[in-house]
């Protein structure tokens, strides 16, 4: 087979939106051209965000009804603190209501005006978190991971001839922290290796400075080093989990992604004091200690789930159900970052429609392509995302990857459905020529991708 069995059945379905191009395109024109704006109900293959969008289990669902609501000691809380010292190892574990509550936590109590937090690549939510809080997001990925053809098997992994001289030009006392992001979301779904995180343990050691992860899609990180990196072949899911975050002193996990729930986060330290002043501003934003802002049942689910994503025959699926689309996609000449990333293929923008200029955003306008081809939503990871002007000049900055991400949820599509998106792509692919730009009409001063509304350059 191509595309791999799914290792589950089904027994509740949702229908799937039928519209129509006509429809679509009036859908997109009311929407400002920005997908986030689109109805979920007016779109045929979602693939926005890979974030909440998991399918859970019958266990999952079984464990839903015996959350207990408890406001303080619920045993919902325990069971799930229980679970995340299991596979983490951290000593401190503090709900939250999803990851990026969980960044402003850490980053309100450590980072201030002054402070650089270097990463392999911050996603977007990191990289605003530490800006809103005064701090300078640095990225520190390698060089293979802006180069979408480079064939690379760790792409997501720290230079850390860059990160030592980001230290050595700041400061060590103005690096709060170092992040390194699992897998790296931003620059394609891309793994770091086990070799390259406890090197990266070793260099920030010399300075002193603490070592979190953002541990979003840990355990599909878990099977690439199992799979490509020497020494781990017969290593057990949950073994190389506890060995990637024993070289770490915390780490934010949004448990939408890799905790295969529909809600939820959590964030880890092994520092007491850290961990008290974060816990203290928890109360003020959040809710008590022992829920976080979620109910009793949503802790459930992820205790549950945390679990249940390190079988390694689910990964195996998972990852193979993204890989084939990527395969296929590159055997019929589309232009993807390769290789394929553990929870999305990213489709190259500038290489797919070099008749756009980057200023007149690529990605977004394959985005709506997509969408008005064949109800399939992506998400623009470009100029739109990543570009910002500089308070200089006013000229606008665009990041170096133009990327559409096609985020493929956890245990929702069938490989039919998945077939059904190459096929649209492909079509699209073969019509490019008549695609145009587009250019900005509203714009937020944060995070503008969300709110933002355009119009297509020409008409």
């Amino acid at each position: 087979m191509r595309y791999p069995m799914e290792p589950y059945r089904i027994k509740v379905i949702e229908s799937i939106a039928d519209t129509t191009p006509d429809e679509r395109r009036r859908i997109l024109e009311e929407a400002g051209f920005n997908l986030f704006a689109v109805s979920a109900d007016k779109v045929t293959i979602d693939l926005l965000t890979d974030s909440g969008t998991s399918a859970m289990s019958d266990r999952q669902w079984a464990g839903l009804m015996v959350g207990d609501e408890s406001y303080a000691g619920s045993r919902n809380y325990y069971h799930f603190e229980e679970t995340v010292r299991e596979i983490f190892g951290y000593k401190y574990v503090i709900p939250a209501h999803q990851g990026r509550v969980a960044e402003n936590l850490l980053f309100s109590t450590v980072v201030g005006k002054g402070s650089f937090v270097p990463n392999n690549i911050h996603f977007d939510t990191t990289r605003a978190n530490v800006e809103h809080n005064f701090g300078r997001a640095v990225d520190c990925v390698i060089d293979a991971a802006l180069h979408p053809t480079a064939d690379h098997p760790f792409k997501g992994n720290m230079d850390l001839r860059k990160l030592e001289a980001l230290i050595r030009e700041r400061g060590a006392e103005n690096i709060p922290l170092c992040l390194m992001t699992i897998t790296n979301n931003s620059g394609g779904g891309q793994p770091v290796s086990m070799e390259n995180i406890k090197s990266t343990r070793k260099l920030l050691d010399q300075y002193n400075i603490p070592l979190y992860f953002d541990a979003c899609r840990f355990a599909e990180n878990c099977y690439f080093i199992k799979k490509r990196e020497a020494g781990y072949e017969n290593r057990s899911m949950l073994s190389i989990a506890r060995e990637i975050f024993s070289y770490g002193d915390g780490c934010t996990m949004s448990a939408k992604k890799d905790g295969l729930v529909n809600i939820g986060g959590f964030l880890c330290s092994n520092n007491h004091d850290l961990a008290t002043s974060i816990t203290n501003l928890l109360i003020l934003v959040e809710g008590f200690p022992t829920y976080g802002g979620l109910a009793g049942r949503d802790l459930e689910a992820i205790a549950i789930g945390l679990k249940e994503v390190l079988d390694e025959r689910y990964l195996e699926s998972r990852i193979s159900q993204v890989r084939c689309l990527g395969e296929e996609l590159d055997s019929r000449g589309v232009p993807i970052l390769k290789p394929p990333g553990g929870h999305a293929i990213y489709l190259d923008a500038r290489a797919f429609l070099p008749h756009i200029p980057q200023e007149q955003f690529p990605a977004q306008a394959l985005a709506c392509a997509l969408y008005l081809e064949g109800g399939i939503r992506g998400v623009e990871i470009g100029g739109l995302m990543f570009g910002h002007k500089d308070p200089a000049t006013g000229k606008e900055v665009f990041p170096e990857l133009e990327m559409v991400r096609l985020a493929v949820p956890r245990r929702v599509y069938t490989s039919a459905h998945i077939e059904f998106v190459a096929e649209t792509i492909c079509s699209v692919f073969r019509d490019r020529d008549a695609i145009r730009g587009y250019e900005i009409v509203y714009e937020a001063p944060v995070l503008r991708h969300f709110t933002a509304r355009m119009r297509p350059i020409d008409g």
